[in-house]
């Protein structure tokens, strides 16, 4: 027991103005006793004395700064243990090349949030995929808000789908008033995180049957250098997500933008679910696209609709961000 009770509170108030308390009144709060604050009076078997604070605190500090004490030598002797596999691991990690494969999502965001805290100046994220949830907004959020609070800079890249998506945008609305900037392009790479340009994250697996996450945690500077560049180039080809004038590309012959994307990943053979993944959308809002291109070229088949897009002259066009599509 750690707090006295209400009623004890008030019995050992009055006890200690009038010097004593009666022991049936006593009886109505049992945690005076558990806490040792009345003992019998010496005068009288009926009456109890209370024993004065300072004695009765020191009693109930007592264990607990012998607690205290015990965990510190535990502590010391902890790290006099490990003191010998640190001084190993510094060696190691100077030595060979820093990978660290971090598996489960706990140990992922752990490492992610201590490299956050330890961010002096600059974080650059790839975060590809449509519009976020309500709890990932929120969870990025708080820490976009932690990060502006310490003079940090920050740079997001979404994918064009992400202007569908109002949670998104109103989001990115309260960041980019800070030191936030978000960009968006047609197509991304898979999740970047960049602190520092000193270490950066990628994943390495994500199974989505089972929900087990594997990721590697890079501290080598020419690995995270290159994808430092990498995130530039990126950048350099991105709009505002705010931008209201933003280079939206007509539609050619009645394709869009983000139809002449799609008509480009059919050519390179891939299935209506890998082409929804690298645009950022769902897969039948891939496909209601899909139909758009074929009724447009007058293709009657899939086989000949990769003809029909080969011979259409599509892909020689520059690809621009979608205008006026509605995204599920």
């Amino acid at each position: 027991m750690s707090e006295l009770c209400d009623e004890g509170s008030r019995l050992y108030a009055s006890a200690l103005k009038s010097g004593r308390i009666a022991r049936d009144e006593a009886a109505t709060a049992p945690c005076l006793m558990d806490f040792a604050l009345l003992h019998p009076d010496p005068d009288d078997a009926d009456w109890l004395r209370p024993v004065p604070p300072t004695a009765a605190l020191t009693q109930r500090l007592q264990p607990l700064e012998r607690e205290i004490l015990d965990r510190r030598a535990l502590a010391v002797e902890l790290t006099e243990a490990f003191e010998p596999f640190m001084a190993i691991s510094a060696q190691g990690r100077t030595a060979a090349h820093s990978i660290t494969v971090l598996e489960g999502f706990s140990r992922i965001n752990a490492a992610i949030e201590l490299a956050t805290s330890e961010c002096r100046t600059e974080i650059l994220t790839v975060q590809p995929g449509g519009g976020r949830s309500e709890y990932a907004l929120t969870e990025a959020m708080k820490l976009s808000q932690g990060v502006l609070e310490r003079g940090i800079t920050m740079r997001t890249l979404y994918q064009h789908t992400a202007r569908h998506s109002q949670g998104t945008l109103a989001y990115a609305q309260v960041m980019t008033q800070g030191n936030v900037e978000i960009r968006t392009l047609e197509e991304l790479i898979e999740r970047l995180m960049i602190f520092d340009r000193t270490v950066a994250f990628i994943p390495a697996s994500d199974d989505q049957k089972t929900g087990h996450q594997v990721a590697l945690e890079l501290r080598h500077p020419g690995v995270v250098g290159y994808l430092a560049k990498v995130f530039e180039q990126l950048w350099q080809r991105a709009v505002p997500i705010l931008e209201g004038s933003a280079p939206y590309s007509p539609p050619a012959g009645g394709i869009t933008g983000v139809q002449r994307s799609i008509a480009k990943l059919l050519i390179e053979g891939l299935v209506d679910e890998a082409i929804a993944r690298r645009l950022g959308m769902n897969v039948r809002t891939c496909r209601a696209h899909i139909a758009k291109i074929a009724a447009t070229l007058g293709s009657g088949s899939r086989a000949q609709l990769g003809y029909l897009i080969a011979r259409s002259g599509l892909l020689e066009q520059e690809s621009g961000m979608p205008s006026g599509e509605s995204h599920p």
